[in-house]
């Protein structure tokens, strides 16, 4: 299979309803790492289940060079199985221990077959992902959802696949978690293909895999030097469009001109002829004759505006909408030394106790803490929609908006529109299109009921209802916003927390996210303990 690991040949699939996702894609996949960015919907994580087998195409053959190991975005794990049946080693195990207290039965021994040193593998291997004090009788309900992405991974690998194909391996996992999937990650020698919109994990990729419009393109190196690349190519295509508009509109103004010199000539022409008193016949035949050579010399204008025209479409479609937010939110500024939130002693179960905290003027506060801390659960303090069971807290006066993980503020039956007017119904009508067409809802994408909508498109019409609801609010609570988005979106909600005056804090692991939002407080929560960890 020369130096490809993964070949796709002239793949078909369709959802049921017939809905086509991919029409004869050819695709090989080498050895490295390969990072396969796309929006979200065009087809990224089928295209792992088509190759991994989960998935059924309806035309073409996916090839296989060794072992795959494969780590779906959502695992179909049931929370009654133990951590040693999701890695697959139960029966191992079991059989090592049976002959380990006297048991000699052949079926044992079968059991086992070489594998003596399973648990000490085993056991290295969830030391690497920061699992090791697992007990493999543990339930699989008990554990974090970072924890249960990890495990998943360790099966996975526990398998010694040549090639590995991870779906946003970095969802929920904390930033240690993410540390050590990178170090395994670093090291790994075989076929990697990685789906996500995590720009730190992008980074390291041998090459990214852009699939667009059902193809897919190769880029040599990470993903920095992929957003490069694509920078200049818009460039150029932008360069190109304007090339093209201006020569549409010399091929207009050219027609026009020779429509108006044809028709001077036909009107002296015709002056002329009634002045020197010739036979009609011959009048006639020159009239008729200039006509032709205008209608001629029309059509060949025509001819070069429609290539004009042609040219100016291919440039247009080689030129990606980018999608940009811009946004200007001046109600939602907040005076530099106004306390918004003044929390003393806050305790919370057996969370956190003692916990100290002050939110003032229009700070942009990122909140960081190890899967299972208490972070969701001080952003409901912060809130107001959950009382602490000891300490003081005060909220100043005014709005406080709680974007949770489930983006779960809107009415699902309701429309983009709809949710827009309930949550700012003083605006007039027009207005309120106007806003949403600045969140990319133009037309008839703001008469979509929200419960049809994307990740990303849920993530705009919250933000639309959050920001412009009356009163604006002046203080911003963000659960992991990125998790699940496209890069397109997380780039759209940058742009929005970017025009956004007044304080937020925010939960996430993404680096990359949190430099680009400006980030200029940061805090952990350890232990119960809520720590400072500096400015900017």
């Amino acid at each position: 299979m020369s130096d490809a690991f993964v070949v796709v040949s002239g793949l078909s699939f369709s959802w049921p309803d017939d809905t086509p996702v991919f029409d004869g894609l050819s695709v090989s996949f080498p050895g490295g790492r390969t990072g396969l960015v796309a929006p979200n919907g065009a087809g990224k994580s089928t295209l792992l289940k088509l190759v991994a087998g989960a998935l059924t195409p309806s035309d073409g053959s996916v090839t296989v060079d060794g072992v795959l190991g494969y780590l779906p975005q959502d695992l179909p794990l049931t929370a009654g199985l133990t951590v040693a049946e999701v890695l697959g080693v139960a029966d191992v195990l079991r059989a090592i221990e049976a002959v380990e207290s006297g048991d000699a039965a052949e079926e044992h021994f079968t059991t086992i077959g070489s594998d003596w040193d399973l648990e000490e593998r085993t056991r290295a291997q969830l030391d690497r992902l920061g699992l090791g004090d697992l007990a493999f009788d543990r339930a699989l309900g008990t554990l974090s959802g970072g924890q249960v992405i990890s495990l998943g991974l360790a099966a996975q690998l526990l398998k010694q696949p040549d090639v590995l194909l991870l779906d946003e391996p970095t969802n929920n996992l904390d930033l240690e978690a993410r540390h050590r999937l990178h170090d395994v990650l670093d090291d790994w020698r075989g076929c990697l293909v990685v789906v996500s919109h995590d720009r730190v994990l992008l980074d390291r990729m041998d090459r990214i895999a852009e699939l667009d419009g059902g193809e897919v393109r190769f880029f040599g190196g990470n993903f920095t030097e992929y957003e490069e690349a694509v920078a200049a190519e818009r460039e150029v295509a932008e360069k190109n469009v304007r090339s093209a508009e201006q020569e549409v509109k010399r091929e207009k103004r050219e027609m026009q001109q020779a429509r108006e010199r044809a028709a001077r000539r036909a009107s002296n022409a015709q002056r002329n002829l009634a002045s020197a008193g010739l036979p009609k016949i011959f009048a006639g035949t020159m009239k008729r004759n200039a006509e032709v050579s205008a209608a001629k010399a029309d059509g060949t204008h025509a001819a070069r505006l429609g290539a004009a025209k042609s040219r100016l479409d291919q440039a247009e479609r080689a030129l990606k909408d980018e999608q940009r937010i811009n946004l200007e939110l001046p109600r939602t500024a907040v005076p530099s030394g106004r306390t918004l939130f003044h929390g003393t002693g806050i305790r919370v179960r057996d969370l956190f106790d003692g916990v100290d905290l002050s939110i003032r003027g229009p700070e942009r506060i990122a909140l960081a803490a190890p899967n299972g801390a208490g972070k969701s659960t001080l952003l409901r303090v912060v809130h107001g929609s959950l009382t602490p069971d000891s300490g003081e807290v005060k909220h100043a006066d005014g709005r406080v908006a709680y974007l949770s993980q489930r983006l779960d503020l809107l009415d699902d039956a309701r429309t983009v529109a709809e949710n827009l007017a309930a949550a700012a119904p003083q605006r007039p009508p027009a207005e309120r299109m106007n806003l949403l067409a600045r969140f990319l809802f133009r037309g008839q994408r703001a008469h979509l009921p929200v419960g049809v909508l994307s990740g990303g498109e849920r993530l705009r019409a919250t933000l639309a209802c959050v920001l412009f609801a009356e009163p604006a609010p002046q203080l911003l609570l963000l659960d992991e916003p990125t998790n699940n988005l496209d890069l397109v979106s997380v780039g759209q909600l940058e742009s929005a927390l970017n025009a956004y005056q007044g304080a937020f804090v925010v939960v996430s692991h993404d680096e990359r996210f949190l430099n680009e939002v400006r980030i200029d407080r940061r805090l952990r929560l350890d232990g119960g303990k809520l720590l400072e960890l500096g400015r900017g």
